[in-house]
């Protein structure tokens, strides 16, 4: 069971495809599976289990699998459009919605599983894989940056308080594609190499990009490019959305450890599941190399709805921080914050003009560490 229960993505990314290629109606399946995947995730007990799982070359199958399947979509999708040169508006709507939302779940955990482990072809494919949401540099900026910053103000991924799901996102879409470009053109420089020179990876993510849009173009023409970038488009901003649920308001000192509190968790099966563990990940951010099958659920966790229903009251940002993000904080605040965090935490409750909630107080605090 737990080794099977993986292949759910794969499953969903075969059931859209299929989708494709019959056409009508049922180009709608990917995109009417994230309220579906939604609800019942909503009704479904938290799952605590440590997975069984002794065989890692097993275990890694679905994500391989995802990781393959997300390009397949889109090129199923160009033949859609090849097939239906009078298809409707609204089944336009469908097919770029559908290969947008799987460009999210399930490949992004898919490709984030592949390229956090060791291993230069597992590396290539989790890297190449993004061209689905317009960023094979991604896991540039994710490991070197996010790894490091997490919960700090200087991780991208990472939203203050206050900050709503529409403002945060363009902004981490920018952070995290800049921060990728520098770190690349540091490391190219600390080689003796040119910022910009030709091993940089932008410049191959771009050709790898051509290629595959040259392909889209040979099957269904310039429509098929048109909803093929479409899709990714909506996927670039989405996956960066996901991370506003993962690490908001959460406070750390830079430099300090990174503890299995400085995450959130949604631990519901579905969030789980189609999320390969990234929606567990209190021990990722401590061994970013354990396989997602090894992370254990945080038993001390602070809890947190699931994944699915923390994006769709996101998308109504006085619903999400009163109903959702502020209880969590709250108690975040005065059950496992440091006194330094809590300091930093009561800075930023006051820019966004939130409650100063907390049962200890940080004065009090540096008084008698001054005296």
């Amino acid at each position: 069971m737990d080794y099977g229960r993986y292949y759910l993505g794969a499953v969903l990314q075969l059931a859209v495809i299929a989708s494709f290629l019959v056409g009508g109606s049922w180009v709608w399946i990917g995109i009417a599976s994230l309220p579906a995947f939604g609800l019942i995730d909503s009704i479904l007990p938290n799952d605590f289990r440590v997975r069984r799982i002794t065989n890692k070359a097993l275990a890694d199958i679905p994500a391989w699998l995802c990781s393959l399947l997300g390009p397949v979509v889109y090129i199923a999708a160009a033949i859609w459009v090849a097939r239906n040169p009078g298809a409707s508006a609204l089944d336009y709507v469908g097919v770029i919605a559908s290969c947008a939302w799987l460009s999210v779940i399930p490949l992004v955990p898919a490709t984030h599983e592949l390229y956090h482990q060791r291993g230069k072809l597992r590396r290539f494919v989790g890297r190449y894989a993004q061209i689905c949401y317009l960023d094979c540099t991604r896991e540039i900026a994710h490991v070197v940056g996010h790894h490091i910053h997490v919960a700090t103000e200087l991780d991208g991924d990472t939203a203050p308080r206050g900050t709503s799901l529409y403002a945060f996102t363009p902004k981490a879409v920018i952070h995290s594609t800049l921060e990728a470009w520098r770190s690349e053109s540091d490391n190219l420089e600390a080689m003796g190499k040119g910022r910009w020179s030709l091993g940089h990876r932008l410049y191959k993510a771009i050709l790898i990009q051509l290629v595959f849009q040259t392909g889209i173009h040979l099957i269904g023409g310039w429509t098929a490019n048109a909803v093929v970038l479409a899709g990714m488009v909506g996927a670039r901003f989405w996956v960066e959305s996901f991370n506003y649920f993962q690490h908001y308001g959460l406070i750390r000192l830079p430099g300090a450890q990174i503890d299995r509190r400085h995450v959130w968790n949604h631990l519901k099966p579905l969030s789980r599941t189609l999320g390969f563990e990234i929606t567990n990940h209190a021990d990722h951010h401590t061994n970013s190399f354990a396989a997602f099958h090894e992370l254990k659920p945080d038993t001390k966790w602070i809890p947190m709805p699931s994944v699915f229903v923390c994006f769709f009251s996101a998308l109504i940002p006085p619903v999400w921080h009163n109903l959702v993000i502020k209880p969590a904080l709250k108690r975040w605040d005065n059950e496992l914050a440091s006194p330094e965090e809590r300091a930093l935490a009561r800075e930023q409750n006051r820019r966004a003009g939130w409650p100063d909630w907390f049962e200890d107080k940080t004065e009090a605090v540096g008084m008698a560490a001054a005296a």
